[in-house]
Order: C-alpha cells, then sequence, then structure tokens
C-alpha cells in the first residue's frame, strides 16, 4: 500500500486514535502497532468486503479482524472493547513467539508476533522467512510499514 492511500485512510483512522492510544496504554503495545494492523486488516474500517464489521468471509470481526474460529468476538467490530481483546490476543501471541524463540531478537519476535496474529503461532519457523505463510507472504513486514507511517501521524 502507498503513503497516499495510507494518507487516504487517516482521516477514517484518526476517529479512533484516543482509543488507540489508551488501548495501547494499557496493554504496553505502540498505537502505531495497533493502527498497522487496523489498516492492513480493514484500512481503518474502510475496507472492500466488511459487513457490519465482518469480513474474510464472515470468519473475522472488527477493525482488527478477530477470527471467531479461534476467539469469541468482544464487543461493537470498532469499539474500545474489540479493540481491547485484538491487542490482548496480539500480546499474548507475541509473548508465545517470545517463548518459542527466546534466542531472537525483540524485532524478530514482534515480527513473528504480527505474522502470528495473521496465521497462528505453528506456522513462524524462521525469522528470516517469517511471512511466509501470511497474508501476502507480507504481513508483518506491512503492518510495520503501515506502522511507521501512523507513528509519524501521532500514533
Amino acid at each position: 500500500m502507498g503513503s497516499q492511500e495510507m494518507a487516504d485512510e487517516l482521516p477514517y483512522m484518526n476517529k479512533y486514535k484516543s482509543i488507540i492510544k489508551r488501548v495501547g496504554q494499557n496493554h504496553g503495545v505502540a498505537p502505531s502497532i495497533i493502527a498497522g494492523i487496523i489498516s492492513r486488516e480493514t484500512r481503518a474500517g474502510t475496507g472492500a468486503g466488511l459487513d457490519g464489521g465482518w469480513g474474510n468471509n464472515g470468519n473475522a470481526f472488527g477493525l482488527m479482524q478477530v477470527d471467531k474460529n479461534w476467539h469469541k468476538p468482544q464487543g461493537k467490530w470498532d469499539s474500545e472493547e474489540h479493540l481491547s481483546q485484538a491487542t490482548g490476543i496480539l500480546v499474548d501471541i507475541i509473548e508465545s513467539v517470545r517463548r518459542k524463540f527466546p534466542s531472537w531478537t525483540k524485532e524478530q519476535q514482534l515480527r513473528g508476533g504480527l505474522a502470528a496474529y495473521n496465521m497462528g503461532l505453528d506456522n513462524v519457523h524462521s525469522p528470516s522467512r517469517v511471512d511466509e505463510n501470511t497474508t501476502g507472504k507480507d504481513y508483518s513486514k506491512d503492518v510495520l510499514t503501515r506502522a511507521q507511517f501512523y507513528r509519524l501521524n501521532g500514533y
């Protein structure tokens, strides 16, 4: 996604900025990372294919697309409750990556956690090929690129 497209979605993301910052602070996650996931998953709630907050053929819910096959979605699709649940899931999966790969750097563990958020911990094997099984084969890299944009915009 180009920077112009991210700039176009910025006004939509800004509707959630205070919630994103609060959830990030409560979970110890940079708000820019949360915004990066929201951008990747739902284009700040404007993404094609969203139906009442549901995407992925009705299997994923909310701004951060919590998978109903693994978790019971909480809150309205764009609520603080939803963002808190999804961010908690992210924190848990990053911690699982840290336990599974204690020798990885913090950056590699973050990328592994982002990849696992997208496609599950069992599909994360190597820091050099962390995205090989993710959607588009670039999930963690793309989320971090988006996060950098959002960090520069006050997240």
